[in-house]
């Protein structure tokens, strides 16, 4: 799982090869759960936390918003 800082100095091609590839891989996850295969069920959260942060750094750039982390 990237942290917000790895993601934020990605470029936007990079943040939405990660995003599909992320949101597949949650598919997949998924599938196993239905089908009583996966023994990692805590990967689903972590890999629906990081589409969540992609997803708010892509709408940020978009908007044009400016964050600085907010970290001394």
């Amino acid at each position: 799982m990237a942290k917000a800082a790895e993601l934020r100095n990605m470029s936007e091609d990079e943040l939405e090869s990660k995003l599909s590839a992320s949101q597949a891989e949650l598919f997949n996850l998924r599938f196993q759960i239905a089908t009583s295969q996966l023994s990692d069920v805590a990967r689903i959260r972590l890999l629906k936390r990081e589409v969540a942060r992609i997803r708010t750094l892509l709408r940020e750039r978009e908007l044009g918003i400016a964050v600085d982390g907010g970290r001394q």
